[in-house]
Protein backbone atom coordinates (compact mmCIF):
# COMPACT_ATOMS: atom_id res chain seq x y z
CA UNK A 1 0.00 0.00 0.00
CA UNK A 2 2.97 2.10 0.77
CA UNK A 3 5.03 1.33 -2.13
CA UNK A 4 1.49 2.15 -4.70
CA UNK A 5 0.92 5.70 -2.51
CA UNK A 6 4.45 6.45 -3.34
CA UNK A 7 4.04 5.60 -7.11
CA UNK A 8 0.71 8.34 -7.20
CA UNK A 9 2.12 10.77 -5.76
CA UNK A 10 5.38 9.90 -7.90
CA UNK A 11 3.50 10.34 -10.96
CA UNK A 12 1.54 13.81 -10.28
CA UNK A 13 4.85 15.11 -9.03
CA UNK A 14 6.54 14.00 -12.81
CA UNK A 15 3.08 15.78 -14.41
CA UNK A 16 3.22 18.79 -12.66
CA UNK A 17 6.43 19.41 -13.98
CA UNK A 18 4.99 19.88 -17.19
CA UNK A 19 7.47 18.28 -19.55
CA UNK A 20 5.74 17.98 -22.15
CA UNK A 21 8.62 16.84 -24.52
CA UNK A 22 8.07 19.55 -27.10
CA UNK A 23 10.86 19.16 -30.10
CA UNK A 24 11.02 15.62 -29.88
CA UNK A 25 9.61 13.99 -33.54
CA UNK A 26 7.75 10.54 -32.60
CA UNK A 27 8.51 7.71 -34.15
CA UNK A 28 5.87 6.19 -36.88
CA UNK A 29 5.01 2.75 -35.38
CA UNK A 30 2.12 0.69 -37.27
CA UNK A 31 0.44 -2.50 -36.41
CA UNK A 32 -2.14 -4.81 -36.61
CA UNK A 33 -5.56 -5.24 -34.76
CA UNK A 34 -6.10 -7.56 -32.59
CA UNK A 35 -2.33 -8.45 -32.08
CA UNK A 36 0.74 -7.23 -30.66
CA UNK A 37 3.28 -4.39 -30.81
CA UNK A 38 6.48 -3.25 -28.67
CA UNK A 39 7.56 0.66 -28.41
CA UNK A 40 11.18 -0.23 -28.10
CA UNK A 41 12.76 2.48 -25.53
CA UNK A 42 16.31 3.68 -25.18
CA UNK A 43 18.54 4.08 -22.21
CA UNK A 44 20.92 6.37 -22.08
CA UNK A 45 24.47 4.18 -21.60
CA UNK A 46 26.10 4.85 -17.95
CA UNK A 47 23.07 5.97 -16.42
CA UNK A 48 21.01 5.12 -13.63
CA UNK A 49 17.31 5.10 -14.05
CA UNK A 50 14.79 6.85 -11.05
CA UNK A 51 11.82 5.60 -12.82
CA UNK A 52 9.51 5.73 -15.68
CA UNK A 53 6.50 7.62 -17.00
CA UNK A 54 4.57 6.18 -19.43
CA UNK A 55 1.81 8.42 -21.28
CA UNK A 56 -0.87 8.19 -24.02
CA UNK A 57 -3.61 10.85 -24.02
CA UNK A 58 -3.16 10.68 -20.00
CA UNK A 59 -1.00 8.63 -17.52
CA UNK A 60 -0.77 4.94 -18.47
CA UNK A 61 1.82 3.33 -16.49
CA UNK A 62 5.00 4.32 -13.81
CA UNK A 63 7.88 1.80 -13.90
CA UNK A 64 10.72 2.07 -10.74
CA UNK A 65 13.13 -0.29 -11.85
CA UNK A 66 14.39 -2.71 -9.31
CA UNK A 67 18.09 -2.28 -7.70
CA UNK A 68 20.28 -5.49 -7.15
CA UNK A 69 18.63 -7.68 -8.55
CA UNK A 70 14.49 -7.24 -7.40
CA UNK A 71 12.03 -6.98 -9.49
CA UNK A 72 10.91 -3.74 -10.71
CA UNK A 73 8.47 -2.00 -9.21
CA UNK A 74 4.86 -1.23 -11.57
CA UNK A 75 2.00 0.48 -11.76
CA UNK A 76 -0.60 0.43 -14.69
CA UNK A 77 -2.83 3.61 -14.14
CA UNK A 78 -5.13 3.32 -17.11
CA UNK A 79 -7.74 0.74 -16.63
CA UNK A 80 -7.83 0.64 -20.58
CA UNK A 81 -4.49 -1.15 -20.24
CA UNK A 82 -4.67 -3.51 -17.67
CA UNK A 83 -4.09 -7.26 -18.21
CA UNK A 84 -2.68 -6.02 -22.15
CA UNK A 85 0.52 -4.01 -21.22
CA UNK A 86 3.66 -5.71 -20.03
CA UNK A 87 7.65 -4.14 -19.62
CA UNK A 88 9.98 -5.64 -21.65
CA UNK A 89 13.55 -5.82 -19.22
CA UNK A 90 16.17 -4.70 -19.51
CA UNK A 91 15.07 -0.84 -20.95
CA UNK A 92 11.00 -1.41 -19.85
CA UNK A 93 9.74 -0.93 -23.04
CA UNK A 94 6.07 -0.72 -23.75
CA UNK A 95 4.34 -4.17 -25.05
CA UNK A 96 1.00 -3.91 -25.86
CA UNK A 97 -1.28 -7.23 -26.82
CA UNK A 98 -5.16 -7.69 -28.18
CA UNK A 99 -4.65 -4.07 -29.79
CA UNK A 100 -7.89 -1.95 -30.69
CA UNK A 101 -8.66 1.40 -32.44
CA UNK A 102 -8.87 3.18 -29.63
CA UNK A 103 -5.15 1.98 -28.65
CA UNK A 104 -4.50 4.37 -31.76
CA UNK A 105 -2.26 7.84 -30.91
CA UNK A 106 0.55 9.18 -29.44
CA UNK A 107 2.68 7.65 -26.83
CA UNK A 108 5.16 8.82 -24.60
CA UNK A 109 7.89 7.46 -22.53
CA UNK A 110 9.43 10.06 -19.46
CA UNK A 111 13.08 8.28 -18.24
CA UNK A 112 13.91 9.91 -15.24
CA UNK A 113 17.78 9.65 -14.43
CA UNK A 114 19.21 9.27 -11.53
CA UNK A 115 22.66 9.71 -12.31
CA UNK A 116 22.28 13.08 -13.99
CA UNK A 117 19.82 14.17 -12.38
CA UNK A 118 17.40 14.63 -15.73
CA UNK A 119 15.07 13.47 -18.04
CA UNK A 120 14.86 12.54 -21.90
CA UNK A 121 11.73 12.04 -23.74
CA UNK A 122 10.77 9.68 -26.41
CA UNK A 123 7.40 9.54 -28.28
CA UNK A 124 5.58 6.98 -30.95
CA UNK A 125 2.77 7.95 -32.72
CA UNK A 126 1.32 4.33 -32.96
CA UNK A 127 -1.07 3.66 -36.43
CA UNK A 128 -3.19 0.00 -35.71
CA UNK A 129 -4.67 -0.99 -39.23
CA UNK A 130 -6.71 -3.83 -40.10
CA UNK A 131 -5.57 -6.98 -42.45
CA UNK A 132 -6.77 -6.68 -45.54
CA UNK A 133 -9.22 -9.09 -47.35
CA UNK A 134 -9.22 -10.52 -50.86
CA UNK A 135 -10.29 -7.02 -52.93
CA UNK A 136 -13.23 -7.72 -55.31
CA UNK A 137 -13.91 -6.10 -59.05
CA UNK A 138 -16.80 -4.95 -60.11
CA UNK A 139 -16.99 -4.40 -64.30
CA UNK A 140 -19.10 -1.71 -65.31
CA UNK A 141 -19.53 -1.44 -69.57
CA UNK A 142 -20.90 0.33 -72.55
CA UNK A 143 -20.66 -0.80 -76.19
CA UNK A 144 -21.12 2.85 -78.26
CA UNK A 145 -22.31 3.30 -81.23
CA UNK A 146 -18.50 2.74 -83.36
CA UNK A 147 -18.19 -0.27 -81.98
CA UNK A 148 -15.90 0.48 -79.50
CA UNK A 149 -16.19 -0.62 -75.38
CA UNK A 150 -15.91 1.77 -72.93
CA UNK A 151 -15.52 -0.34 -69.67
CA UNK A 152 -14.85 0.83 -65.81
CA UNK A 153 -13.60 -1.66 -63.52
CA UNK A 154 -13.60 -1.13 -59.47
CA UNK A 155 -12.16 -2.51 -56.75
CA UNK A 156 -13.75 -2.75 -53.88
CA UNK A 157 -12.61 -3.90 -50.21
CA UNK A 158 -14.48 -5.10 -47.38
CA UNK A 159 -14.12 -2.94 -44.12
CA UNK A 160 -11.04 -1.51 -45.77
CA UNK A 161 -10.00 1.40 -43.40
CA UNK A 162 -7.91 4.16 -44.15
CA UNK A 163 -4.61 4.40 -45.95
CA UNK A 164 -5.47 2.13 -48.51
CA UNK A 165 -3.97 2.51 -52.01
CA UNK A 166 -5.16 0.18 -55.22
CA UNK A 167 -3.12 -0.69 -58.50
CA UNK A 168 -3.57 -2.76 -61.38
CA UNK A 169 -1.80 -5.33 -63.12
CA UNK A 170 -2.64 -6.48 -67.19
CA UNK A 171 -2.01 -9.90 -68.41
CA UNK A 172 -0.25 -8.41 -71.70
CA UNK A 173 1.90 -5.46 -69.90
CA UNK A 174 3.15 -6.68 -66.89
CA UNK A 175 3.60 -3.46 -65.65
CA UNK A 176 1.36 -1.73 -62.73
CA UNK A 177 -0.94 0.82 -63.39
CA UNK A 178 -0.79 3.54 -60.59
CA UNK A 179 -4.49 5.16 -59.60
CA UNK A 180 -5.29 7.79 -56.45
CA UNK A 181 -8.91 5.33 -56.41
CA UNK A 182 -10.06 2.05 -56.91
CA UNK A 183 -11.39 2.74 -60.38
CA UNK A 184 -9.51 1.87 -63.58
CA UNK A 185 -11.12 2.92 -66.97
CA UNK A 186 -10.24 1.36 -70.16
CA UNK A 187 -11.51 1.12 -73.66
CA UNK A 188 -12.01 -1.92 -75.83
CA UNK A 189 -12.22 -2.14 -79.71
CA UNK A 190 -12.95 -5.62 -82.03
CA UNK A 191 -9.21 -7.18 -83.00
CA UNK A 192 -7.64 -5.84 -79.54
CA UNK A 193 -6.23 -7.98 -77.24
CA UNK A 194 -9.09 -9.18 -74.13
CA UNK A 195 -6.97 -8.73 -71.38
CA UNK A 196 -7.62 -9.85 -67.87
CA UNK A 197 -7.04 -7.42 -64.91
CA UNK A 198 -5.93 -7.62 -61.11
CA UNK A 199 -6.71 -5.25 -58.51
CA UNK A 200 -4.05 -5.10 -56.00
CA UNK A 201 -4.91 -3.35 -52.79
CA UNK A 202 -2.14 -2.14 -50.10
CA UNK A 203 -1.83 -0.69 -46.57
CA UNK A 204 0.88 -0.48 -44.09
CA UNK A 205 0.46 -4.05 -42.37
CA UNK A 206 -1.00 -6.14 -45.90
CA UNK A 207 -1.03 -6.05 -49.30
CA UNK A 208 -3.15 -8.59 -51.17
CA UNK A 209 -4.00 -9.23 -54.56
CA UNK A 210 -7.99 -9.53 -56.41
CA UNK A 211 -8.23 -13.03 -59.00
CA UNK A 212 -7.79 -11.99 -62.35
CA UNK A 213 -10.87 -10.77 -64.23
CA UNK A 214 -10.96 -11.20 -67.90
CA UNK A 215 -12.68 -7.93 -68.74
CA UNK A 216 -12.35 -8.43 -72.27
CA UNK A 217 -14.86 -11.24 -72.24
CA UNK A 218 -17.37 -8.95 -71.66
CA UNK A 219 -17.57 -6.42 -74.22
CA UNK A 220 -16.48 -9.45 -76.71
CA UNK A 221 -19.52 -11.23 -75.60
CA UNK A 222 -21.90 -8.90 -73.87
CA UNK A 223 -23.84 -12.28 -72.90
CA UNK A 224 -21.01 -13.12 -70.52
CA UNK A 225 -21.93 -11.03 -67.76
CA UNK A 226 -25.31 -11.56 -67.83
CA UNK A 227 -27.24 -13.82 -69.98
CA UNK A 228 -24.45 -17.03 -69.44
CA UNK A 229 -25.08 -16.88 -65.51
CA UNK A 230 -28.90 -15.81 -65.75
CA UNK A 231 -29.12 -18.71 -68.04
CA UNK A 232 -27.97 -21.04 -65.87
CA UNK A 233 -29.81 -19.68 -63.39
CA UNK A 234 -33.13 -19.91 -64.58
CA UNK A 235 -32.71 -23.90 -66.06
CA UNK A 236 -32.15 -24.54 -62.28
CA UNK A 237 -34.84 -22.53 -61.34
CA UNK A 238 -37.33 -24.28 -63.78
CA UNK A 239 -35.79 -27.11 -63.00
CA UNK A 240 -36.62 -27.30 -59.23
CA UNK A 241 -39.96 -25.68 -60.25
CA UNK A 242 -41.15 -28.64 -62.55
CA UNK A 243 -39.63 -31.10 -59.44
CA UNK A 244 -41.61 -29.23 -56.78
CA UNK A 245 -44.86 -29.66 -59.34
CA UNK A 246 -44.30 -33.18 -59.52
CA UNK A 247 -43.72 -33.78 -55.78
CA UNK A 248 -46.84 -31.90 -54.97
CA UNK A 249 -49.32 -33.96 -57.80
CA UNK A 250 -47.83 -37.07 -56.45
CA UNK A 251 -48.70 -36.57 -52.68
CA UNK A 252 -52.16 -35.15 -54.21
CA UNK A 253 -52.92 -38.41 -56.35
CA UNK A 254 -51.27 -40.32 -53.09
CA UNK A 255 -53.87 -38.40 -50.79
CA UNK A 256 -56.89 -38.86 -52.33
CA UNK A 257 -56.12 -42.73 -53.00
CA UNK A 258 -55.67 -43.26 -49.47
CA UNK A 259 -59.24 -40.98 -48.27
CA UNK A 260 -61.39 -43.42 -51.53
CA UNK A 261 -60.06 -46.77 -49.63
CA UNK A 262 -60.56 -45.15 -46.35
CA UNK A 263 -64.26 -44.48 -47.80
CA UNK A 264 -64.94 -47.73 -49.74
CA UNK A 265 -65.83 -50.16 -46.51
CA UNK A 266 -68.05 -47.39 -44.82
CA UNK A 267 -69.70 -46.65 -48.30
CA UNK A 268 -70.46 -50.94 -48.34
CA UNK A 269 -71.47 -51.15 -44.86
CA UNK A 270 -73.99 -47.67 -45.35
CA UNK A 271 -75.51 -49.37 -48.08
CA UNK A 272 -76.20 -52.84 -46.48
CA UNK A 273 -77.77 -51.16 -43.36
CA UNK A 274 -79.85 -49.56 -45.44
CA UNK A 275 -81.06 -52.74 -47.65
CA UNK A 276 -81.86 -54.15 -44.25
CA UNK A 277 -83.52 -50.86 -43.17
CA UNK A 278 -85.90 -51.14 -46.31
CA UNK A 279 -86.26 -54.87 -45.65
CA UNK A 280 -87.58 -54.20 -42.22
CA UNK A 281 -89.87 -51.18 -43.10
CA UNK A 282 -91.46 -53.17 -46.30
CA UNK A 283 -95.22 -54.32 -44.79
CA UNK A 284 -96.17 -57.88 -44.62
CA UNK A 285 -99.39 -58.42 -47.04
CA UNK A 286 -102.32 -60.06 -44.80
CA UNK A 287 -104.36 -63.11 -46.27
CA UNK A 288 -107.38 -62.88 -48.36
Amino acid sequence: MCAFTWLLLLLLLQEAKGDSGDGVDPEEVVAVLHESISLPLEIPPKEEVENIIWSSHKSLATVVPGKEGHPATIMVINPHYQGRVSFLDPSYSLHISNLSWEDSGLYQAQVNLRTSQTSTMQQYNLRVYRRLSEPQITVNFEISGEGACNMSLVCSVEKAGMDVTYSWLSSGDSAYTSHEGPVLSRSWRPGDNALSYTCRASNPVSNVSSHPIPAGSFCADPNYASEKPSTAFCLLAKGLLVLLLLVILATVLWVIRVQKRRKMPRMKKLMRNRMKLRKKAKPVSSPA
